[in-house]
Order: structure tokens, then sequence, then C-alpha cells
């Protein structure tokens, strides 16, 4: 077979090499790229190769003192905590060559998959401020796809070679295209990041556990407008049932060490 007449078709490692005669779908694999990561409970040996990060909701709506959470009363301090901790890790992801994902709300401006019990959690009275009603600072319209509202915060690079997913509950995964990209990419170990680590992070690496992937929890890239408390319980349920939590700096340790 002369591979020079081939043509890549789809993406490594699940891409194909074709011609006019020939469809080669050995599927090659990739040489591992192996490093070792402390966590809470074991030390794992994880492959570069298999990893991709979820960052989860980094939006203006949940992270900005003029964003939706912040106009309906809640201290989004907090937050910093996760912004902090991405802008240390991020880069040196990328230079890994690992993706990120950025699983952020961005409804259809008419919210027509959005049913009447889930448009409740956020506007219970009927008459607040909700899915897609105007902020009161800017009138940009809440957690809408193209919105300020919905945009990632402008203190978090992102970078042209990053995924962008469009989500529509908590989970990054319910009627979105997030689990065929990451199987047409090759990944099974997942890092997540982001807020709020009780609801959105978690409900998409509860996801995630059940679809089959191996879930790595950054704690300090991850953060909470709820009770502390939820934060403490949300690390408890990953360590006993869902997967392994670390920390992003002690991620950037392994990377910089290359510990095989």
């Amino acid at each position: 077979m002369d591979d020079s007449t081939l043509h890549p078709l789809g993406e490594p490692p699940n891409g194909w090499l074709v011609n006019d005669s020939i469809a080669d779908i050995s599927r090659q694999p990739t040489t591992p790229r192996l490093i070792t990561l402390p966590t809470d409970t074991k030390t794992l040996r994880l492959d570069l190769n298999k990893a991709a990060c979820l960052v989860v909701d980094m939006q203006n709506d949940f992270c900005h003192p003029d964003g939706w959470l912040a106009s309906i009363g809640v201290d989004v301090t907090p937050t910093q905590a996760a912004v902090n901790g991405l802008n240390a890790l991020l880069p040196q992801l990328r230079q890994a060559h690992i993706p990120i994902l950025w699983v952020n709300w961005g409804n259809r401006p008419d919210l027509l998959n959005i049913s009447a019990g889930l448009r409740h959690v956020y506007n219970p009275t009927g008459a607040g401020v909700g899915l897609g009603d105007p902020l009161p600072t800017n009138g940009s319209p809440v957690l809408t796809k193209g919105s300020w509202a919905a945009a990632v915060v402008d203190q978090l690079a992102q970078a042209p070679d990053d995924i962008w997913v469009d989500k529509y509950r908590m989970s990054g995964f319910w009627d979105t295209p997030l689990d065929s990209i990451l199987r047409n990419l090759g990944k099974t170990t997942l890092l997540f990041g982001g807020v709020n680590i009780d609801q959105c992070v978690m409900a998409t690496l509860q996801d995630a556990n059940f679809l089959g992937f191996d879930c790595i929890l950054l704690r300090d890239c991850s953060a909470t407008t709820s009770p502390e408390y939820c934060f403490r319980a949300t690390v408890y349920n990953v360590n006993q049932c869902f997967g392994f939590v670390t920390d992003g700096s002690q991620l950037a340790n392994s990377l910089n060490s290359g510990t095989a």
C-alpha cells in the first residue's frame, strides 16, 4: 500500500486514510505519553494523549459582578478561586497538547428546548430575571448563546484551538455533542474545573462517569457560590463514587516532571 497517495479523513486517533481505491481504517494508535498523578485516594498513571480538560460555566452570568447571579444577590467572589487556578493551569495544558473544552450554558433565544420545570428553577416566581431575560445592568439576555451574559469571563484567555460546546442543562452531556466530540478525539480521561463545583461541574462529571470516562476533579480549578459544605460534599462524593480528586497545581508538577 502506497501511503503517499492516502489522505487523512477525520481526527486522529480515530481518523482514516483514504484515496479513490483504499480506505485504511486501522486507526493506528499513538505512542503513549505517560505521567503519574497523585490524587486524594490513589496515584494514577495516565496517558496525556487520552486526556482532555472540561472547563464548565466560567461565564459572565456566573462569575462577573454585573452578571446574572450577582444581579439576584449572590456573592460571586468565590468564583475567583477557579479563575486563578485555571489561569495557572490552562497554559500548561495547552503546552502539553491537552485539548481545552469550554462547556458553557448557551441557550437558544426562544428557549424551545428548555422545559417549564427547568425555567422554574431559575425564576420560581415567574416575575424575576430568568433564562433569556435581560440583565438589569446591561440588558444582555441571561445565558443566551452569543450574548455577553453567556461569554467566558475576560480574565480567562481562550485559544483558537480550544473547543466550545453549548449546553442547556446542568450536565454538559445532555442533548449536546460533547460525548461524540470526545470519542472522535479518542479521549477517555477527563479533567474537570469550573463553577459551580456542586452543580454543573458535578452533574457533568457524573454523566461522564456513567458514560465510561475516567474522571479527575481539579479542586483548585473549581469553585462554588453555594455554602462551603457543598464544596466539601462534592469532593467527598467524587472520591467515593465517581473518580479522583487532585489539584491543578499537582497536575502541573506532574506535567513538568514528566514522570512515567
